[in-house]
């Protein structure tokens, strides 16, 4: 099995990147971040004519995510209310960053975490209280799953290996000591990553800026991973991070990491 995240920066922008990307390489299963689209909006019918059913939550101009699979997907959930409860979630569900399916007694969780904009900031603060949501939700979805891959945009640079110049980016959202803290609290519940099983090496990215010719430079972060419970962790072939479709005309800012299992 084939499970692949990809940010996308706008579906409808990358419609004909990403299902000639599913056609060529076979993809199982992907799931998606910032779709930027309602539900009602979503262009789902090329994806349906080539094989895959398609589960989204989404909202206008902004983050969303989805799930594609070749196989339908069963217990399908938007957000983190269905398992935290809504007076636990509060208000963190209006933003639509986290959906889950389940196929062959897999729990596949697509997630999409705050950017934060910058340290201190209010968006910062939200996005480490998200990331604390998140830790819950996952707490109770291993207990419901041993088998679990959660996978997306997570924001987060895990290590120094996973940037370009670390040095120069110390201080920015993305490295910050309480967010690294969050991620690997998150981990710790039993969560390991699939790229590290296999490639131990920096110079690795999966996101490279716009500006100042960063992907020709290869000025890229690592921040699209994959997290697999100790069964399907035992059980991952490779992971790859797939740098080709960067190299489009009017591509996302991000590329396609890819989890064999």
């Amino acid at each position: 099995m084939k499970i692949a995240t990809w940010n996308v920066n706008s579906i409808r922008t990358r419609i004909e990147h990403v299902t000639n990307w599913l056609q060529t390489n076979q993809i199982d299963i992907l799931c998606l971040q910032e779709t930027k689209v309602t539900d009602k909006d979503f262009p789902m019918q090329p994806f349906l004519d080539i094989g895959y059913h398609c589960y989204i939550s989404g909202q206008k101009s902004y983050n969303g995510v989805a799930i594609f699979s070749r196989s339908p997907l069963t217990q399908i959930s938007a957000g983190f209310s269905p398992i935290l409860g809504d007076a636990t979630v509060g208000s963190f569900d209006e933003q639509k960053r986290l959906i889950a399916g389940v196929i062959d007694d897999i729990c596949i969780i697509s997630v999409y975490v705050p950017n934060g904009s910058e340290v201190g900031s209010e968006k910062y603060e939200y996005k480490l209280k998200w990331l604390k949501l998140l830790q819950e939700y996952l707490k109770i979805a291993l207990d419901k799953s041993p088998n679990l891959c959660i996978c997306g945009d997570f924001n987060i640079v895990p290590d120094d290996r996973d940037i370009y110049n670390p040095k120069a980016a110390a201080n920015s959202v993305g490295l910050s000591i309480p967010e690294r803290q969050a991620l690997t609290e998150i981990t710790e519940l039993g969560l390991s990553d699939p790229f590290r099983k296999f490639t131990s090496e920096g110079g690795h990215y999966s996101w490279w800026d716009y500006r100042a010719a960063a992907f020709p430079r290869n000025n890229g972060w690592r921040i699209d991973h994959h997290y697999l419970s100790p069964p399907l962790y035992e059980k991952a072939k490779s992971c790859t991070i797939d740098i080709a479709p960067r190299k489009l005309v009017k591509p996302s800012d991000h590329t396609p990491v890819i989890v064999e299992i």
